[in-house]
């Protein structure tokens, strides 16, 4: 408990009057300059319930006292009180703007300033108080917000693990899916990353990217579930087969929904939407859900022209490989289904670098 109050006058008489005042509650410190006063102050300014002031003092005046404390950082760890005859407006607005908690005129009343010296010293005390407690909860809060960070973190490490390692099974599954993720997910960044430039209505950011870029590899992980017969069948497949092979989009979602307790929010989202929607169509003649423009999640659209582009640049078991130009145009002119114009508009400008990914070897 803070019981001392320095008091600060040259005048002795006036120290006097303000002892015999005070020192029933509290345990009296005295100063008759500023010089002195200061050191007081930096011997005992954590027991001080409160400071009285005098303006007018040889060496050292109040003014320079207080301008001194606040140097110090005192002034709002000891409550200081001006007791002056000079109580002109001017002065004790320069007083207050040096952080003083009360200004009393002289002469003053004894039993009127013993209860303002104990208001302030109590308000002061439990001001004090409340902002130990406040540190303290915040520095909870802290330790608690770094644990969650904690746990964060490796949730999202889990869920790359998770990932990755179903990324895998759909390139062991299929004999072209190997290469085909990795370059999916280098299309899916490129033209993710120019949508967030030309078209800020999608609310695409550089986080969000990296996650859509990550899940996008489980677009086709539906695909462990269709039968070698139809997964890997040379040539077309008939209206039933393609039937059956369409529903990889559900089935890949019934696999998440069977691991959904293991992500993040936001991992959960986009893998979903990007599992069960790259294959719908702007014009709705996709599939599953027959979705309609920009009813299509933006992170499926974006999977969706990458899918496709490596599908036609690259040979598969029932089709010769398209030239890139050829390629460019199909998607282009909706010959693959037709695209959102916003991602056809950024798709041309990003042609380059999808055509320089399609020449990379993903081969280790």
């Amino acid at each position: 408990m803070r019981n001392k109050i320095l008091i600060v006058d040259d005048v002795d008489i006036n120290r006097e009057i303000l002892r015999s005042i005070l020192e029933d509650e509290y345990t009296i410190l005295e100063a008759e300059n500023g010089k002195q006063a200061l050191e007081i102050v930096d011997q005992e300014a954590k027991d001080m319930a409160a400071i009285m002031l005098d303006l007018v003092m040889p060496e050292m005046d109040g003014t320079q006292v207080l301008e001194e404390l606040n140097r110090r950082e005192v002034i709002g760890k000891v409550p200081v009180l001006v007791i002056s005859g000079d109580h002109t407006v001017e002065v004790q607005k320069k007083c207050f703007e040096l952080g003083i908690s009360d200004f009393i005129a002289k002469p003053f009343n004894n039993a009127i300033i013993k209860q303002r010296v104990k208001n302030t010293a109590e308000f002061f005390d439990y001001k004090l108080k409340l902002e130990d407690k406040v540190a303290e909860q915040t520095n909870v809060l802290r330790k608690a917000y770094r644990t969650l960070q904690i746990q964060a973190e490796y949730l999202q490490k889990k869920n790359q693990q998770i990932i990755e390692m179903l990324g895998t099974v759909v390139e062991y599954r299929s004999t072209e899916s190997g290469e085909h993720i990795q370059r999916v997910k280098g299309y899916t960044r490129i033209l993710a990353e120019a949508v967030m430039e030309d078209y800020p209505e999608y609310e695409l950011t550089k986080e969000k990217i990296d996650i859509i870029e990550s899940v996008s590899v489980l677009h086709d992980i539906g695909k462990i579930a269709i039968p070698d017969r139809i997964l890997l069948k040379p040539g077309r497949l008939t209206a039933e087969e393609f039937e059956y092979m369409k529903s990889h989009t559900i089935r890949g979602c019934e696999l998440l929904d069977s691991i959904k307790e293991d992500w993040n929010d936001d991992t959960m989202k986009y893998a979903y939407e990007i599992c069960r929607h790259h294959h719908e169509r702007y014009d709705g003649k996709g599939y599953p859900d027959g979705l309609v423009g920009d009813e299509i999640p933006i992170c499926a659209q974006l999977v969706s022209v990458a899918d496709v582009y490596d599908a036609l640049v690259n040979e598969r078991c029932y089709k010769d490989a398209f030239s890139k130009e050829d390629a460019y145009r199909m998607i282009i002119t909706g010959e693959c289904g037709v695209f959102s114009p916003k991602l056809m508009e950024s798709f041309r400008k990003v042609r380059p670098a999808f055509e320089k990914l399609a020449n990379k070897s993903f081969r280790k």
